[in-house]
């Protein structure tokens, strides 16, 4: 590596951890957004530096155009997946660091972005990129191929959807931890009236398999539904299910990892939880193997 190469690259780490954070929000996916972020230094290598005002809005555009691609395709496979679509899980130990890309990003909680991937790609990119990094439209408008207005449309659509859905917003840890607590012990009772006294009234599970492994095949919601799917789960499967879980941080939020088995046969899978008025309001039961190749059990 030539100095000037070099330069180059330490001037490039300096805007990673974003980019990647951009590219997570945007795909949904940890791989996909370090494949984008790798492709743009490659192109960055290539490119005219002489051309380049500012490398950070540069690279934005770049790692935006390479994501959109991905969103456009990801759009077509979604309408044929199986069951709810929830993002790529970003686990970290309970005691750790959540790491830069997540650390205090409210629009990063699993409850958020699975509003956000229920918006077609364009009013996505134009949301993340304007409400998110403060992109200016003329500049949205170029990576999307469209007119200014027609961006500012994109993202006034984008704002209102996402308003009207009014995923929960992140509450202390603390208070995570007192209502993941009360909900264990409830659920280890297997008292669907002590089940139901946790839950928050408009409660939601919703569990992503891909159809490659057990888990709800569509959301279920209600207090008494959701209650009496958990005592069915438990049922099912035993005790075993609840020794397993590990508390962990799931994309800044507690939540708890299964290593999963043979003998329970549920396979791994990492669950994280919203909270609101003090109860559990929703359960995400992440098990899609493809999405958690990356996690260390």
């Amino acid at each position: 590596m030539t100095a000037s190469t070099a330069a180059l690259a330490a001037e490039f780490d300096q805007h990673r951890s974003r980019l990647i954070g951009l590219g997570y929000r945007l795909t949904g996916r940890l791989a996909d957004a370090e494949d984008a972020v790798q492709d743009a230094w490659f192109r960055l290598v290539a490119a005219d530096r002489d051309e380049i005002r500012d490398l950070g809005s540069w690279l934005t555009t770049v790692v935006s155009r390479l994501c959109l691609d991905r969103m456009r395709s990801a759009a077509a496979r979604r309408e044929q997946y199986v069951g709810p679509w929830l993002p790529e899980p970003l686990v970290t130990p309970l005691d750790s660091d959540p790491g830069e890309i997540v650390a205090d990003q409210d629009d990063l909680r699993i409850a958020a972005l699975r509003v956000l991937h229920e918006l077609p790609p364009d009013q996505r990119l134009a949301f993340v990129l304007h409400d998110g990094f403060d992109v200016p439209f003329a500049e949205i408008a170029e990576v999307l191929g469209c007119s200014v207005p027609t961006a500012r449309q994109h993202a006034s659509r984008a704002r209102r959807a996402m308003a009207e859905a009014e995923p929960p917003p992140r509450v202390p840890l603390p208070e995570q931890q007192r209502v993941l607590e009360e909900f264990l012990t409830a659920v280890a009772s297997r008292d669907i009236g002590a089940i139901a006294r946790v839950l928050h009234p408009d409660v939601v599970v919703y569990g992503d398999g891909g159809g490659r492994t057990r888990t709800a095949r569509r959301p279920v919601a209600g207090v008494d539904k959701v209650a009496r799917f958990i005592v069915g789960l438990l049922r099912k499967y035993d005790d075993t299910l609840l020794a397993q879980a590990r508390p962990v941080l799931v994309n800044g939020d507690l939540g708890l990892l299964f290593p999963g088995s043979p003998a329970d046969r549920l396979g791994p899978r990492a669950v994280a939880i919203a909270v609101r008025d003090g109860r559990t309001a929703a359960v995400f039961d992440i098990a899609n193997p493809d999405k958690l190749g990356h996690l260390t059990w």
